[in-house]
């Protein structure tokens, strides 16, 4: 099993849920209004005067074999707005119950 946590601009939350559901992945938790930068050259989502924008991300255990078409997904969501932004990242589940 592994862990994916994705952080996207909240404009992409129905592209988001799109993805989820035609992948036929049903478990996840989710964070709105999530602040942050990108690191290399993300604008900053703060919800300020200056800085309007939120992100949210979403946590989902995901098994192995799920990954590269999640992980494709997000590419190309990615690949067609950069400007708007997401990523995702992945972790190794050791354990679970």
């Amino acid at each position: 099993m592994k862990a994916v946590y994705i952080v996207f601009n909240q404009a992409h939350t129905e592209r988001v849920e799109y993805i989820l559901d035609q992948l036929g992945i049903r478990g996840f938790s989710w964070w709105n209004e999530v602040m942050g930068r990108g690191t290399v050259d993300g604008e900053p989502r703060m919800g300020t005067h200056t800085w309007p924008e939120m992100n949210s991300a979403l946590l989902t255990i995901i098994p192995e074999e799920m990954v590269k078409p999640l992980m494709d997904k997000v590419k190309i969501l990615d690949e067609i707005n950069k400007e708007v932004g997401v990523r995702a990242f992945v972790w190794p589940i050791e354990q679970m119950y």
